[in-house]
Formats: structure tokens, sequence, C-alpha cells
């Protein structure tokens, strides 16, 4: 079976040196801020302030508080969709598509509890960002091209995003911080939408 080779998130054309030190400064504030205070004290003056620059070099790089927000994630990110691209099984290419398709949606689980106080306020910031981003149309492409291979007659496309669907930042905040659910039952619970067992 041939592979099929997906955009990886976060690449674009290379900055200038000035650029990329602006880009660098401002996330290193705005982390020092979640660090500090939390994600809600992330806003575009409270970083330039922290940044030693001007609000308008914020807006003109990010252009809202969400997109910012999700840029912190973005390292993350890429080791995530590098791993299941072209990493070692069960996540890489190298194992069946439903075991593939079980392990991409557990790492996803754990990612998103992992950063669940960033990823629930960039989505406060900008409801339905999510769906426009680069990483969230990698991983709708990955799911699609993963169901289409176990469930040939499926609508894999609208499919692939219903099961995404749950893995919203929203939710993740509700389920783990509000009813003290674990990352193991949410993962039990994933295999049983899957209808996969131990």
């Amino acid at each position: 079976m041939s592979r099929i080779e997906l955009p990886v998130a976060g690449q674009a054309p290379p900055e200038r040196a000035d650029a990329a030190r602006n880009r660098r400064k401002i996330l290193d504030a705005a982390a020092q801020l979640v660090a500090e205070h939390g994600p809600d004290a992330v806003s575009m003056n409270a970083v330039a302030h922290a940044a030693g620059m001007g609000v308008g070099t914020v807006y003109r790089r990010f252009g809202t508080v969400s997109r910012l927000l999700y840029a912190l994630l973005d390292d993350d990110e890429k080791r995530f969709q590098q791993a299941f691209l072209s990493g070692p099984p069960p996540l890489g290419p190298e194992a069946p598509p439903e075991e593939r398709l079980r392990a991409f949606l557990h790492t996803q689980a754990e990612r998103l509890v992992e950063h669940r106080a960033v990823m629930a306020a960039a989505e406060a910031a900008s409801p339905g960002a999510r769906y426009d981003s680069g990483a969230y149309l990698t991983m709708h492409t990955h799911v699609t091209m993963l169901v289409r291979q176990t469930r040939p007659q499926a609508d894999a496309a609208v499919l692939a995003h219903l099961l995404l669907a749950p893995f919203a930042p929203s939710l993740f905040e509700h389920l783990t911080v509000n009813r003290g659910v674990s990352t193991d039952r949410i993962k039990s619970a994933v295999d049983a939408l899957l209808g996969m067992h131990d």
C-alpha cells in the first residue's frame, strides 16, 4: 500500500530573522503568562507588554488570542503529526489501520488532558476556529484515510469529523476537571466508541 503524504501543521515559508525573533519573543511572553497566571491571563495587550513590543505587532503576527494560544501548542502538534505520519507502530504507518486509529485517538486524548487549559482557552477565545486550523485539517485527513481503510462502505469524511468531535477541548475540560474522569476511562470509552476491546 502506498503511503499518503499529508501536510504537517506549522510548515510555512521561511521567516526573516527579525520576524522569527519577534514571533519567538511573543510566544515566550505568552508561555510565561500561562505558566504564571493561567491561559485566561493571555490578552494581546498583556502579551505585547510582556514581550516589550507594540500591541499592533502582536495582532499582525497572530490576529487573535485563539491563534496565539494554538501557536503555543505548535511544537507538540508537530511531534504528534510526525509520529502518526511516519513514526513507529501502533501510531505510525507500519501498523494495521484499526490499531493506528485506536492509537491516534488515545494519543489525542492524552494530549488534550495534558494541555487542556490552554486548548480550552483557545477554543473559548474563538469557538469553531479549530476546524479551520491546519492541525485539525491534517488530523481529519488522516482519520478519513484510516476510516476508509477499515470501513470502506462508510462516509469516511463525515465519520472522521464525528470521531474527532468528542475531542473538543471544552468537553475534555468538563470531563477531567468537573467530572473527575481519568484518562484511562476516556480511552476505554474511545475503545467502546470504536467497537474495539483489549
